[in-house]
């Protein structure tokens, strides 16, 4: 039997970050996951770490693109009808919260934890010896109509308030730092405060490889088995049982189970999404990610080929892959890139872990002592999960947390 201080289940970015934090604040922390670090949806984003990011990606308001989602005319989304039913609850919840005003207040909450990100990746990625996975290069999305990039204009004046960095460039602008594009499109904007990570999953890998040499200790078990002894918790591990005075849920998309056997209410679910590795051609080479933002995917350069990852894809966690908006892409990548031929016989499927306010939850379970969560960081999961372990660990030791964790409470749910 082992003995801990904390026991954190899901060994993703969010919780190798949280048990190394735990680790840093003097805590004896065994991580728990049914599979190794890294393999999860942290292995298949789009490897951007955002500090400059603003805006949560939010359900469509206006009614013309509103009605071209729903009869499925545009890449940037999906749906399987049968699960919207379901769905339906949370979905109107999304809606209500993406207005903007609402998603405005929900990027200023945000910025606390985004403005620090980078600098919290770099904290456990140079003693890690990884630095060379991230390329301090910003990202670019590209806008093929001067109409699109007028739509921008709330984002840039918000970017302006909160003093995040940008650079509006016309086409020839933004092929003079990526010369391989093509210049089908219009404007671009040049985000600067970004690193760029060409293994995603690799640079969880070394973070949880780090979390071992410093004492830490991995193991593999089932998450639904953990269970209150006394004041305490137990979990089964291959290796046996582990007993802790404290837990930590860091499952992502799979916290759904373990949270309703608790009786906390969380309402996650599973924003999916695809990727795909395309062959590069005459020498191509991204020095940064590029968003093309009429086809909602991400083209990055990763030590796999150019990945393309894809929108949002409204359908339950577990259903079948329908990877439709791969197929749109890729002839609108290749109009911008040149690109070969993809590289897996079949695309890969995540699941983004997402809450209805585009918030994550970092804190206390509410009513069940010694249980605290961190989960639900949606599109932003690489980006948040470092500085997501240095704010709960500061919770959860007593600690002055660096900013308010009251937005990220998950008693705003009850």
């Amino acid at each position: 039997m082992a003995r801990c201080d904390v026991v954190v289940l899901g060994a993703g970015i969010v919780g190798v970050s949280v048990a190394l934090h735990l680790q840093a604040h003097g805590l004896s922390v065994v991580l728990m996951d049914h599979a190794a670090p890294g393999e999860g949806t942290s292995f298949g984003n789009a490897g951007v770490i955002e500090g400059s990011a603003l805006l949560p990606v939010g359900f469509p308001q206006d009614p013309v693109t509103l009605l071209s989602h729903a009869m499925k005319q545009t890449s940037e989304s999906n749906y399987h009808l049968a699960d919207l039913p379901a769905l339906a609850p949370w979905l109107w919840d999304y809606f209500l919260h993406s207005s903007p005003q609402a998603l405005a207040a929900t990027a200023r909450d945000l910025r606390p934890l985004l403005s620090r990100a980078r600098a919290e990746h770099h904290a456990l990625a140079a003693p890690a010896g990884v630095m060379d996975l991230l390329r301090p290069s910003g990202w670019m999305k590209l806008y093929r109509t001067e109409t699109a990039f007028a739509a921008t204009a709330a984002e840039r004046a918000l970017a302006d308030e909160l003093k995040v960095a940008y650079s509006v460039l016309d086409a020839a602008g933004a092929i003079a730092l990526e010369p391989f594009l093509k210049p089908c499109f219009e404007k671009a904007i040049h985000w600067h405060d970004c690193d760029n990570c060409s293994d995603p999953g690799g640079l969880v890998k070394a973070y949880a490889a780090l979390f071992e040499a410093r004492g830490g200790v991995f193991l593999h078990g089932d998450a639904l088995s953990l269970r209150r002894t006394g004041t305490g918790w137990r979990a089964e591990t291959a290796e046996g049982p582990v007993d802790a005075e404290e837990a930590v849920v860091a499952l992502g998309p799979w916290s759904v189970e373990l949270l309703e056997q608790l009786g906390v209410k969380a309402p996650l679910v599973a924003k999916r999404g695809y990727h795909v590795h395309l062959a590069p051609e005459n020498g191509l080479t991204l020095g940064r990610a590029v968003v093309d933002v009429a086809g909602g995917y991400a083209l990055q350069s990763t030590r796999y080929g150019i990945r393309l990852t894809t929108g949002v894809e409204i359908a339950a966690r577990d259903a079948p892959a329908t990877p439709v908006q791969v197929e749109r892409d890729i002839p609108m990548a290749r109009e911008l890139l040149p690109l070969g031929a993809v590289r897996e016989a079949e695309p890969w499927l995540g699941r983004r872990p997402a809450l209805p306010d585009s918030k994550p939850i970092i804190g206390p379970a509410p009513g069940i002592g010694g249980l605290h969560l961190a989960l639900g960081h949606g599109h932003w999961g690489l980006t948040l999960g470092p500085v997501t372990g240095l704010l709960l660990a500061q919770m959860m030791t007593g600690n002055t947390p660096f900013t308010d964790p009251k937005p990220f409470s998950a008693r705003r749910f009850l």
